[in-house]
């Protein structure tokens, strides 16, 4: 499913028109990305847990080299699914 078919579903659930539900997906979007940048969490009950974690820097190797490197730490984006997604899916 693409964010075209998110809308969509999301309208004939709810019966508000493609463009609001394009709307109030794209303000969650930007709500949970800003959210995460900051540092904080973003924790829907049932549903998960949005946050950012530290990747700690590490040596690795250039497959087309073979040379060994060294990868910065950085942070990235994470997903945490809660009790319930995991049920849900466990018994689909």
């Amino acid at each position: 499913m693409n964010k075209r078919d998110l809308i969509q579903k999301t309208a004939d659930k709810t019966g508000f028109t493609k463009k609001e539900c394009e709307a109030v997906l794209n303000a969650l979007f930007e709500t949970i990305t800003e959210t995460i940048e900051s540092g904080e969490k973003v924790q829907i009950i049932g549903f998960g847990t949005f946050e950012s974690r530290e990747r700690a820097a590490r040596t690795a190797r250039n497959p087309r080299t073979g040379e060994m490197v060294t990868v910065p730490a950085r942070r990235m984006p994470a997903f945490k699914p809660g009790a319930d997604l995991k049920q849900a899916v466990v018994q689909a």
